[in-house]
C-alpha cells in the first residue's frame, strides 16, 4: 500500500466527492455533513502520512499505470509539495466542519464541491508533468466556478464572472505557452524539461524564452499578481466566507507553480534562460505589495481588509521566489504556511462578526456590538497580532525572515521600504478594524436575530488560530523542514534522478 500513498491525496478526495453525491448522502444533510468531515479528516492523515514518507526516505516517484517517465505521467511527492497538500486538507477538513453550521445549505453540492477542488489543488501541487498542471488547474477552477455561486447574490454574480471570464483566458494562453514548449522540447515532464532545456540554441532558446513568458502570464493570473490583481479582492469579498477561507489556499497554487517552473526548469541550469523571469517577478512583487497595502487602507469591510491582505501575502511570497536562494525559498514556505492558516481564519471570523452586528455586518463602522465580544475579540485580537507580524507568534518569527533571506538581494532597500510601510499600513488597517468593531457601539446587542456561533464554527476557527501560537512553540523544526524543503527544490540533479531515472 506504501507504493500507491503518493496517489491518494488526489484519490480520496475525488472517491468523497461522488460519494457525497450519492444515497444516502445525496439527500440526508447530517449523514452528508458526518461524512465530509470524516473523509477530510481522513484525507489530512494520508496526507500527514505521506509527509512523513517523504522526509525519511526521500523524493517519491509513482509513475501512473506503471508508465515511468519521460513518456508516462508521474506523480512527484517531496517536502515541498506534502507540506502543501497537508495544509490544503487541513483547510479542508476546516472549511467542512465550519460550514455544518448551515452554510452547506445555502446552496447545492457544496461538501463533494469542496472535495472536487481539493482534489484538482492536490493535484496541482503532486503532478510532475506540465500538461497535468494545467488538468488539475482546470479541475480546481470549474469546482471553484460552482463554489462562488453558493449562496449568492447579484453582487456575487458579477463578481464570479469576471473570475470565470479572467480564468478562461488564462487557460487559453497556458495551453498556448505549453504548446510552444512541447514543441521545443518534445516534452512536458517538468523534469526532463529541466534536463532538456540546457541543450537548447538558437531560435530554440527565444521560443522557449516566450513559452515560459507566458507561463508568467498564467501563473501571475492564478496567484493574483499585479496588474491581474483585481479580480480578486472583489471575488474573495463577495464570496460566502467560509468558501473565501478555502480559497486562501488557491492563490498560493499560482505562486508555487512559479516556484516549482522558474527555480527547477528555467533554474541555474537553464543557461542563457536562467532566471528569466527573475527581473519581472521583483518588479511584480513590490507592485503587488504596494497594491495590496492601499486596498488594504481602504478596506470598508472585514471581509475586503481580509481579501486585500491575501494579495499583499502574494506579493510577499513572489519577491521571495525572485530572490532564488535556499534561504528566501525557505522562507516563502514558512510565510506561505502561516499566510494561508491566519487569511482562513480573518475570513471566518468576519463572517460570525457580520452575523452577530445585525445590518451594519462586518463593515469597518461603529454598530451594535457583537453577541459574543470575549470570544470572538480574544480571536480576532489573536489573528490581528498573527497577520501584523508582531512578537509573539508566527508572523513575526515569518517577517524577520522574510527580511534577514533579502538582504543581500541587489533589491533590498526597495523591497525593504516597501514591505515595512505596507506592514505599518497593516498596523494602523488592522487595529482600526479592531478597535472599530468591537469597541465603538451604537446600541445594544441585538439578541432576538443575532445567534451565537455555533460550536462546530468555534472549533474550526480556533484550530486555524492555534497555528499561528504552535509555528512558534515548533519553530525549530519547522525552520529545518523548510530549509530542507527549499535545499530539495532547488537540487537540481535530485529532482531529475528522481523522477528520471535512467532514460537520461
Amino acid at each position: 500500500m506504501i507504493q500507491h500513498l503518493t496517489s491518494l491525496p488526489i484519490l480520496l478526495p475525488m472517491l468523497a466527492g461522488v460519494i457525497l453525491l450519492m444515497p444516502p448522502c445525496g439527500k440526508n444533510v447530517a449523514i452528508r455533513r458526518k461524512v465530509s468531515v470524516l473523509l477530510s479528516l481522513i484525507t489530512f492523515a494520508i496526507c500527514t502520512s505521506l509527509l512523513l514518507h517523504v522526509q525519511q526516505s526521500g523524493i517519491q516517484v509513482y509513475a501512473i499505470g506503471n508508465w515511468q517517465a519521460p513518456f508516462g505521467i508521474v506523480l512527484v511527492a517531496d517536502q515541498l509539495s506534502t507540506l502543501l497538500v497537508s495544509l490544503t486538507a487541513l483547510l479542508c477538513f476546516v472549511c467542512s466542519l465550519y460550514s455544518c453550521a448551515g452554510d452547506d445549505e445555502r446552496g447545492s453540492f457544496f461538501h463533494p464541491l469542496l472535495h472536487f477542488l481539493v482534489m484538482g489543488v492536490n493535484g496541482a501541487f503532486l503532478t510532475g508533468d506540465a500538461f497535468n498542471l494545467f488538468v488539475f488547474f482546470e479541475i480546481l477552477l470549474i469546482a471553484s466556478y460552482a463554489l462562488l455561486m453558493h449562496g449568492g447574490d447579484k453582487h456575487n454574480t458579477r463578481a464570479s464572472l469576471q473570475y470565470v471570464i479572467l480564468n478562461l483566458v488564462g487557460s487559453s494562453v497556458f495551453l498556448i505557452a505549453l504548446g510552444i514548449l512541447y514543441g521545443v522540447l518534445g516534452t512536458l515532464n517538468m523534469a526532463d524539461m529541466a534536463y532538456k532545456i540546457t541543450f537548447l540554441q538558437g531560435d530554440d532558446v527565444y521560443l522557449a524564452k516566450i513559452g515560459g513568458l507566458l507561463l508568467l502570464v498564467v501563473f501571475a493570473l492564478k496567484g493574483a499578481l499585479l496588474p491581474l490583481h483585481l479580480w480578486l479582492p472583489n471575488t474573495y469579498a463577495t464570496a460566502l466566507p467560509v468558501v473565501a477561507a478555502l480559497f486562501a489556499i488557491m492563490t498560493k497554487v499560482g505562486v508555487y507553480s512559479m516556484m516549482r517552473v522558474y527555480t527547477l526548469i528555467f533554474g541555474d541550469q537553464a543557461g542563457e534562460l536562467s532566471h528569466m523571469a527573475q527581473e519581472w517577478l521583483w518588479w511584480l512583487a513590490l507592485a503587488t505589495i504596494v497594491m495590496g497595502g492601499i486596498g488594504v487602507l481602504a478596506s470598508q469591510d472585514l471581509r475586503k481588509l481580509s481579501a486585500n491582505l491575501v494579495v499583499v501575502s502574494v506579493g510577499t511570497l513572489v519577491a521571495l521566489v525572485a530572490v532564488q536562494t535556499v534561504n528566501s525559498s525557505a522562507a516563502a514556505i514558512y510565510y506561505l504556511v502561516h499566510s494561508t492558516l491566519v487569511s482562513a481564519a480573518l475570513f471566518l471570523l468576519a463572517d460570525l462578526v457580520g452575523k452577530q452586528r445585525g445590518k451594519v455586518a462586518d463593515r469597518i463602522t461603529a454598530g451594535r456590538p457583537v453577541v459574543q465580544p470575549m470570544l470572538l475579540g480574544i480571536m480576532f485580537a489573536i489573528a490581528a497580532i498573527t497577520v501584523i507580524g508582531m512578537p509573539p507568534l508566527s508572523g513575526f518569527i515569518g517577517k524577520v525572515w522574510i527580511l534577514k533571506s533579502t538582504i543581500e538581494s541587489s533589491h533590498t532597500y526597495w523591497f525593504w521600504a516597501v514591505y515595512l510601510l505596507v506592514s505599518l499600513a497593516i498596523l494602523v488597517s488592522v487595529s482600526k478594524a479592531g478597535s472599530t468593531v468591537f469597541w465603538h457601539h451604537t446600541g445594544k446587542v441585538d439578541t432576538q436575530s443575532a445567534e451565537k456561533a455555533h460550536p462546530a464554527q468555534i472549533i474550526a476557527i480556533l484550530t486555524l488560530i492555534t497555528c499561528a501560537p504552535l509555528m512558534v512553540i515548533f519553530a525549530g523544526p519547522l525552520t529545518d523542514y523548510a530549509l530542507s524543503a527549499a535545499d530539495s527544490l532547488h537540487d537540481f540533479s535530485s529532482m531529475t534522478n528522481a523522477v528520471l531515472k535512467g532514460a537520461k
